[in-house]
């Protein structure tokens, strides 16, 4: 097994390392990380449903959508996330105990009772302080988990505080459980990092048990450089992180000076395809041609600030700005 050493805390990249690892390596190869304070949106999920956008923006937190699926994640330092990636079998997707065993078995040289719980999770005292989740390339399978170690829980709270219910789409939801962070389930102090290097010895030993070899590889300047183009090209952009979604409705109303402002939203990848705003406002022009300024735009709060500097708002709705504008349609 290749055991790949990396301290890199740029969620962004780390995410690009591991679709750049997944692509050069034959070998089975196992990695741990940590990111700076994100979060990470599965693949399948509509980003602006999971997280609560004025905490997200408050406290200068990025956001990055994973290749895999599954639920959305707060990451901060307290986080220590792992990876294994080897040769896909038939079974070998939906198989998350192939890799979480080894885990647990390490946690268990710590007295900890863990156990995997449901299909990707793992648990201690029924409380979950680890998920997992998958992705599948022609032969090639990625599993990784994250375990919240001595995360900063408030912020994990309300990183994902968002209300779903004005969303309509097809995507998949985050389930709520109760968390704990997995320092105080251990009866000797550690650090995250202790833990790291604990755990990466743990899982050595085990291949060294079981006749395995074991490689130790360092990132090269040009293994950087791609990986910083995969990142660049992927992993940064808009629209990968929040327009990736087909087809999602948004829908809210808020009440101001001028009156109530409903709005709802047809967003297909990233982009306004529809909208039509309703209520008991006032004005001189038709709200028809407001509605226009728009369509074809970038669902994203500082595309849609470009069309309101440059509309008159308060003829289509009198004693409402541009600000209310913002507050009702995000």
């Amino acid at each position: 097994m290749i055991f790949i050493e990396h301290n890199n805390t740029n969620p962004y990249v780390n995410h690009a390392i591991e679709e750049y690892v997944m692509g050069k390596f034959d070998e089975e190869c196992f990695m741990m990380w940590r990111n700076r304070p994100c979060i990470l949106i599965g693949k399948n999920q509509n980003t602006r449903a999971e997280i609560n956008m004025n905490y997200v923006k408050e406290h200068n937190l990025e956001v990055v959508r994973r290749m895999s699926g599954g639920g959305a994640i707060f990451n901060d330092l307290g986080t220590l996330n792992f990876t294994f990636i080897d040769e896909a079998d038939d079974n070998a997707f939906v198989d998350f105990s192939r890799f979480t065993e080894p885990v647990i078995r390490s946690l268990k040289k710590l007295d900890v009772n863990v156990k995997l719980s449901g299909r990707n999770d793992l648990t201690v005292n029924d409380k979950k302080f680890s998920g997992n989740s998958q992705y599948r390339h022609k032969n090639k399978i990625l599993h990784h988990g994250s375990i919240l170690f001595s995360v900063n829980m408030e912020n994990l709270s309300k990183s994902l505080n968002a209300s779903p219910i004005k969303f309509s789409d097809k995507s998949v939801k985050s389930v709520k459980k109760r968390v704990v962070n997995l320092c105080e389930c251990i009866d000797r102090p550690m650090t995250v990092v202790e833990f790291k290097n604990f755990l990466m010895k743990s899982i050595m030993e085990e291949c060294r048990e079981k006749c395995k070899p074991v490689k130790i590889y360092r990132l090269s300047g040009e293994d950087w450089k791609k990986i910083k183009k995969i990142s660049d090209n992927k992993y940064v952009l808009w629209q990968w992180n929040y327009g990736n979604l087909k087809k999602f409705t948004y829908f809210n109303e808020k009440k101001f000076k001028g009156g109530i402002v409903q709005v709802y939203v047809n967003v297909h990848r990233g982009i306004i395809d529809r909208i039509n705003f309703f209520g008991d406002f006032f004005g001189r022009g038709e709200i028809k041609d407001f509605e226009n300024k728009f369509v074809g735009m970038r669902y994203d709060e500082s595309e849609i600030l470009k069309v309101l500097e440059s509309a008159d708002v308060e003829m289509y709705m009198h004693n409402i700005d541009a600000g209310n504008i913002i507050e009702v349609m995000f």
